[in-house]
């Protein structure tokens, strides 16, 4: 008799028939495999997590924005509006991630609906029967709004609302203008449609985004403060590096200006969302931009630190406290803590820097005063106490921050403050963007004219389209190209759409059936980051492709031609930013180191210096076009950011250095060394016929002059003030000195345009 062994629960003879559907489904599997690898290891497909497993918020958005669309359609089409396509564009062009966004873009596209309007029926009512004057003031027009929009304040980006109200009045001006070309006397009711489709897009958008919102003013206030400690987080390694001395750290985090300038930017959206407030979005923007003074204050005690003798043991041990605080603070920050055992910590470190920095200045006037000087000593308790002093007041500096951020998350009754947004205006980029996009829409009015094309217009008006979304951006080329990828993507959906589907549906609700998928996937491609410009093509073309009517349908015919022209337009579009005025970051840079030095004698010599907050709000700007600049050179780019940085400190120390002055505690003979430093500041250009360094030998003498007259000075308040002079006038040496390369104009700086 056969031994007996242990039933196998796999094995064909007990599973039949459930063992050969699992091998085919193995099989199945193991071909779908191979199919996607090519015989290799399986392919990631994180690219895709968009679709297949979207955030939450994301998925959110893309399906209240898809309803939002629907019945904003549903009701253009219950009112037989004659283009009912554009309310369900204005909802794509409207809806944003945030009720905040969603609300400030809409009043700034009505506000640029009602300019645009105006502009074109003044156009239409002044030349009706000059074809190409016409076509040449719809350029000149939109080439002003571009004008105008690139002097506005806030980043060039597609969520800078205020710019998006001149991109607005642009597309408005266009839409109304060309079809008002061939119909002038019906203006009035051409302009009346796109206002009534427009508006019932924003108002339907407005309204359904609003039922999405819950506890909207302290979920704000929350996305304030996690802000903060978001920008703090990136900034804390670089700024414990510098406490050691390394003063390249700060080049290694360029993303920590940029997510400042990102986040100060959405404090406004934060703002309306808690409607009625008491300045916490000021109190938000001072934190924000306490971090980047932070990180200037940093730059300058890593400067002094690599100073000889500059680092005793007094400051090696409160420099480790002071790192670890640094490391701790941003989880002490998160969530509901309470504030007052970090503010008492914080206070407890800038006492002791305090107490210490006293304490050195109390040896040093010691060995200074009782002969016989040990001279190795004094200077060695000069150089240590600058270095205390310095971190001093990166210290108070911190606690401003906190103190800040806490106001910001918490309501001051009777609260004054302010810390408004800054405007810096490029008249230079404003021109080029302006002419940028006249030229092309010129050169695309003279195609039509010049062919004859019956579809002409459509060809125009997207063109005029994409020029008045574009052309304030500071890389449209690289937009166009994003934008040309998503409109190929909806021609080739809209294709099936047009030619086998809407053929079928007779009623609106199985139309909606039909667009909602189509409508989902782009919303959710739109919420994320690497395919936002390819996804708002997706989503502003579906509907005009789509042209959902009440009598008729879409055949291949009217597909073609609008499928065609569009394509056309963007490719035509990315054309011309290419090979007219392109945008050149090696000049970009350029403009921006003779600006720096413009900046430079200014604050030098000018009777009207720029203050702390403008100097900081500009080289913050020039971090992020830096950062979003890039370059082929990441040694040119790393050097420029360093530079940039560089300058921000020497400006605000030149402002400490005319406080000084001001305050006349300093005598004559202290006094004119800073002067004449100054003054050679003021003349600073930064070509010297090849010789450059007159502005760094000037601060190294009169640090030498300060300093041989500290050592002499027996009256306390005086030498305090002394050795304050002496740590900025040595920061400004030292940058100019490890900078050169940046200040000095007549060196090209490895820029091939320039080489």
């Amino acid at each position: 008799m056969a031994s007996s062994t242990p039933t196998d629960p796999a094995s064909p003879q007990e599973t039949g028939f459930p063992r050969s559907v699992g091998r085919f489904f193995q099989a199945v599997a193991l071909i779908v495999r191979q199919a996607l690898t090519g015989g290799g290891a399986p392919r990631r497909l994180d690219g895709l997590r968009w679709l297949y497993a979207p955030d939450a918020l994301a998925f959110g958005y893309a399906l209240r924005t898809t309803i939002s669309s629907l019945i904003a359609l549903g009701i253009a089409l219950w009112w037989e509006l004659g283009s009912p396509q554009w309310a369900a564009l204005t909802v794509w062009m409207v809806a944003q991630g945030t009720r905040g966004k969603s609300i400030a873009k809409a009043r700034w596209h009505m506000f640029g609906m009602v300019v645009g309007i105006l502009c074109a029926f003044v156009l239409v009512g002044c030349m009706p029967q000059s074809p190409l004057l016409y076509i040449f003031w719809v350029a000149v027009g939109i080439g002003l709004f571009c004008f105008i929009g690139t002097l506005l304040p806030g980043p060039a980006t597609m969520t800078n609302y205020r710019i998006h109200g001149m991109r607005a009045s642009g597309f408005t001006y266009a839409i109304i203008a060309l079809d008002g070309a061939a119909a002038p006397d019906q203006i009035f009711q051409i302009a009346m449609a796109r206002a009534t489709y427009i508006t019932l897009g924003i108002v339907v958008e407005t309204t359904i985004s609003s039922l999405f919102q819950y506890q909207l003013g302290s979920r704000a206030r929350n996305r304030l403060a996690a802000n903060f400690v978001e920008a703090l987080k990136g900034a804390v390694p670089a700024l414990r590096s510098l406490l050691a001395g390394d003063r390249r750290a700060v080049l290694s985090s360029p993303g920590v200006f940029s997510t400042i300038a990102t986040m100060s930017d959405q404090v406004e959206f934060a703002e309306i969302e808690m409607g009625t407030h008491q300045h916490e979005g000021d109190h938000a923007r001072a934190a924000l931009a306490a971090i980047t003074v932070l990180m200037s204050r940093g730059l300058e005690l890593g400067t002094l630190i690599n100073v000889p003798h500059s680092d005793g043991p007094d400051y090696q041990q409160l420099a480790a406290r002071t790192a670890s605080f640094l490391n701790d603070l941003p989880t002490r920050l998160e969530g509901e803590q309470p504030i007052n055992p970090v503010l008492a910590d914080l206070a407890h470190l800038r006492a002791d820097s305090r107490q210490l920095a006293t304490a050195c200045l109390e040896r040093e006037m010691v060995a200074a005063t009782h002969p016989p000087v040990d001279l190795a000593l004094e200077v060695g308790l000069s150089r240590q106490g600058q270095v205390l002093h310095k971190l001093s007041a990166l210290l108070d500096e911190l606690s401003l921050a906190i103190e800040q951020f806490e106001m910001s998350r918490s309501t001051q009754p009777h609260d004054q403050f302010h810390y408004p947004m800054r405007s810096y205006r490029d008249w230079r980029m404003a021109f080029y963007n302006s002419l940028r996009a006249s030229v092309t829409i010129f050169c695309a009015g003279l195609i039509w004219i010049a062919t004859a094309w019956p579809d002409g217009l459509f060809f125009m008006m997207f063109v005029a389209i994409v020029c008045a979304l574009f052309s304030t951006l500071e890389k449209p080329a690289l937009a166009t190209q994003s934008f040309l990828h998503g409109t190929i993507c909806v021609i080739g959906l809209c294709c099936a759409l047009d030619l086998w589907v809407m053929a079928r549906p007779s009623v609106y609700e199985t139309l909606a059936l039909v667009l909602a998928v189509p409508m989902l996937v782009g919303g959710m491609a739109f919420a994320w980051a690497p395919l936002a410009l390819a996804a708002v093509a997706y989503n502003l073309f579906l509907p005009i492709l789509v042209s959902p009517m009440n009598e008729g349908r879409l055949d291949e015919i009217m597909y073609f031609n609008t499928a065609l022209p569009l394509f056309l337009a963007m490719m035509f579009c990315m054309w011309m930013y290419r090979i007219f005025l392109p945008v050149d970051p090696n000049g970009l840079r350029w403009d921006m180191r003779v600006d720096i030095l413009r900046r430079l004698r200014r604050q030098a010599g000018s009777a009207r210096p720029m203050s702390a907050p403008e100097v900081i709000g500009r080289n913050v700007e020039g971090f992020v076009r830096l950062s979003g600049m890039g370059a082929d050179n990441a040694f040119v780019l790393e050097r420029y950011l360093g530079g940039v940085l560089s300058s921000m400190t020497i400006e605000l120390n030149l402002l400490r250095l005319r406080s000084i002055l001001e305050r006349g505690a300093l005598p004559d003979d202290a006094n004119r060394p800073i002067r004449l430093m100054m003054a050679r500041m003021h003349r600073f250009s930064g070509r010297y016929g090849g010789q450059y360094g007159r502005t760094a030998r000037a601060a190294g003498e009169a640090v030498a002059h300060l300093a041989l007259l500290e050592r002499s000075e027996t009256n306390l308040s005086v030498r305090v003030e002394m050795l304050s002079a002496l740590a900025s006038l040595r920061v400004i040496e030292a940058e100019l000195r490890e900078n050169e390369a940046f200040f000095d104009a007549s060196n090209p700086y490895l820029d091939g345009a320039f080489s």
